[in-house]
């Protein structure tokens, strides 16, 4: 009898995973036809098939009876998103192309493919591999070319590779303990500087009671000299003691335009502070909202809190304007922009970085000669590159004959900073393909007035002339995490806890720069094993192991159904009730 029993609830959880879908189709229909109430201004996005593991977990949920969770997440894998492509043969990554493209095609939706081949990709972290050589990696982008065909497509070109160039792979790796050593190496002085003062006053009050007993006694002094012909014990003390460090005095590395994971937190925007750690498992109840927390030691980002504006006794004069990040070197050629003067300027680049922008230029040509493709590049996101660092980088890789840029791809940054972050960029592109110096362009750490104003003299007046953009809204609905413990590693790109879904992909953006808003990266797989500055293997944040890049992890899933902002609408009320 209990073995019957036992074979009946099998048989039932298998019918239930396996017919979920279908049950809950109405639900999620319901809410994506109210994304798709506009459809008629805006261009309909693919939705590829999702990931297996996903539709385990909203059959487990379904299963513990935990159906608002579950039909959220089921809305969360069915909503439109990119699809990557990376380490796949040139014969597979065609096949495959070719599937998708053809499918998006039949249904009338435009695919969003993120292509991640690039050689040296990730310096070598979680998402490591890419490539072998430049003429790997150009056979690979044929063969992804002669999958796409004449289809329509939006493609992300390999995020990360022009903000985490080869050169900067190295500040990446030491970036993360540079803060941790510099404090290290601040107590220790301190601490040696206050024994060192305490030792030479120990050592003058004993020499001046030596001098003293040796007077008393009619005895020379310890240097041969009679004692009434020593000096007062006030003028043997030291007369300088050693400098202390200023209390005051930041330890924090100087910030610029390093590489992300740790070298890219210390410039995050900070935003909404959730608990450092999360429950393990991932049909635990819905947590309470998260609380703000203001971080003392980061700067905030310009859209949330902007520098002091120019004093109002002197309206015809600006302030001195804040100094800009020095920016990557490059190496401008006779006649550029970058060089107006047809200067002899250093070779700095190394072989891995020169070629690195020899595989995106290839790319570029190659996809924009099919017609119907859009190409971005990468362009990092607002708390990591200055503007007149990313611009730059972007005219080399062939800017001028792509379609514009990427932004936050796989991150955490706020629309209103992205968007900003996207404007300065395009006015900068604008003014440097005029012959104007990127070094001179308005930064997302100016006050927004300096900027404006910067923008007014400078940029277009038509945006149909500027570089377009597009950004990454897949989990930025909570803004970028900011630990509670400031001696970890953060790696606050990796697996932050209590993220949430951001704005829903549209290509109605209400921006005349932007061309969409897309979910580039998956919601619900992995950034990686996180391990934050530890030996591990458990992330020391969520006290769980997490599983490894690209790798379905439920109890992140859960978190960006829950947090999500807008929220995610899975019911549907009936019109008339």
């Amino acid at each position: 009898m209990r073995k019957r029993r036992k074979i009946i609830t099998v048989s039932t959880a298998v019918a239930a995973a396996a017919t979920l879908p279908l049950l809950m189709s109405p639900v999620v229909s319901a809410a994506v036809l109210e994304d798709d109430d506009e459809s008629s201004r805006m261009t309909r996005l693919y939705a590829p098939p999702p990931d297996r593991d996903s539709y385990r977990q909203v059959a487990r949920l379904a299963w513990r009876g935990d159906f608002r969770d579950s039909a959220g997440l089921l809305s969360m894998v069915r909503t439109p998103q990119a699809v990557w492509y990376g380490d796949e043969t040139p014969e597979q990554v065609e096949r495959l192309v070719r599937r998708t493209t053809r499918s998006a095609d039949w249904q009338g939706r435009l695919p969003v493919l993120a292509l991640y081949n690039v050689p040296g990709r990730d310096c070598g972290s979680y998402s490591s591999g890419g490539a072998d050589s430049l003429a790997e990696y150009e056979a690979w982008i044929d063969a992804v070319a002669a999958g796409i065909g004449d289809r329509e497509v939006l493609i992300i070109l390999e995020p990360d590779s022009l903000a985490l160039l080869p050169s900067d792979c190295a500040d990446a790796s030491n970036a993360a303990q540079t803060a941790v050593e510099q404090q290290t190496v601040i107590e220790e002085q301190t601490t040696a500087d206050e024994q060192t003062t305490a030792d030479e006053q120990t050592t003058a009050d004993e020499q001046t009671a030596a001098d003293g007993q040796s007077a008393a006694d009619g005895q020379p002094a310890a240097d041969g000299q009679p004692a009434a012909q020593e000096q007062p014990a006030a003028e043997e003390s030291p007369t300088e003691l050693p400098p202390l460090p200023d209390p005051g005095a930041s330890t924090a590395p100087p910030t610029g335009s390093a590489a992300p994971g740790a070298g890219q937190e210390a410039a995050q925007t900070p935003g909404q502070q959730l608990p450092d750690a999360l429950p393990a498992t991932s049909e635990t109840p819905a947590p309470k909202p998260p609380e703000v927390q203001e971080p003392a030691a980061l700067e905030p980002s310009a859209s949330q809190t902007p520098a002091p504006e120019p004093s109002t006794e002197q309206p015809g004069t600006l302030p001195e304007l804040p100094p800009l990040p020095t920016p990557d070197p490059v190496t401008p050629e006779p006649g550029n922009s970058l060089d107006p003067d047809g200067l002899d300027t250093p070779v700095v680049e190394d072989p891995e970085t020169a070629a690195r922008y020899s595989e995106i230029n290839y790319a570029v040509d190659v996809l924009t000669a099919l017609g119907q493709t859009s190409v971005y590049l990468d362009a990092g996101h607002a708390g990591w590159h200055s503007v007149s660092s990313i611009v730059p980088r972007l005219i080399k890789a062939g800017i001028d004959r792509a379609t514009g840029f990427a932004l936050n791809v796989s991150h955490y940054q706020t629309d209103p900073d992205s968007t900003w972050y996207g404007r300065l960029i395009s006015s900068c592109l604008a003014y440097a393909d005029e012959g104007g110096d990127p070094e001179e362009c308005a930064d997302q750490s100016w006050s927004r007035r300096h900027a404006r104003r910067w923008l007014r003299a400078h940029a277009p007046d038509d945006p149909a002339g500027m570089k377009h953009y597009v950004t990454d809204t897949s989990r930025n609905g909570q803004g970028p995490w900011t630990p509670r413990d400031r001696h970890i590693d953060a790696q606050s790109w990796c697996n932050p806890p209590g993220r949430g879904l951001g704005r829903r992909p549209t290509t109605h953006t209400g921006d005349a720069l932007m061309d969409a808003a897309l979910w580039v990266k998956t919601p619900g797989e992995s950034d990686g094993r996180c391990l934050r500055g530890t030996d591990g293997p458990l992330d020391p944040v969520r006290g769980t192991v997490n599983p490894e890049a690209g790798e379905w992890f439920p109890d992140q899933a859960l978190e960006l159904v829950r947090y999500a902002d807008p929220a995610v609408k899975v019911f549907r009320r009936t019109v008339g009730r």
